[in-house]
């Protein structure tokens, strides 16, 4: 994989967690009963009903973002003791 693909699924990713936990703030603040999220490829449709599944989704793309942005800029856990 080239970084420039990286890049730009990293950029779509961070769009599609931006609209999604607007969605998410607008549904839990009672500011709407439903929400239809177009991507272009698929539609989903949010309603208060499923929000722990718009939650899911979110969760999943911040996986995927970490994911992506470790093999881009490279990265590295350092685990130490407590003690």
């Amino acid at each position: 994989m080239d970084n420039t693909f990286l890049e730009e699924r990293i950029v779509s990713i961070k769009a599609r967690i931006v609209a999604l936990e607007d969605a998410e703030l607008a549904l839990a603040n009672g500011g709407i009963q439903e929400y239809t999220f177009d991507t272009g490829q698929t539609t989903q449709r949010v309603t208060k009903v499923n929000i722990a599944t718009l939650q899911r989704t979110i969760n999943s793309l911040y996986n995927q973002y970490a994911t992506l942005c470790a093999r881009l800029y490279g990265g590295t856990t350092l685990v130490k003791p407590v003690w």
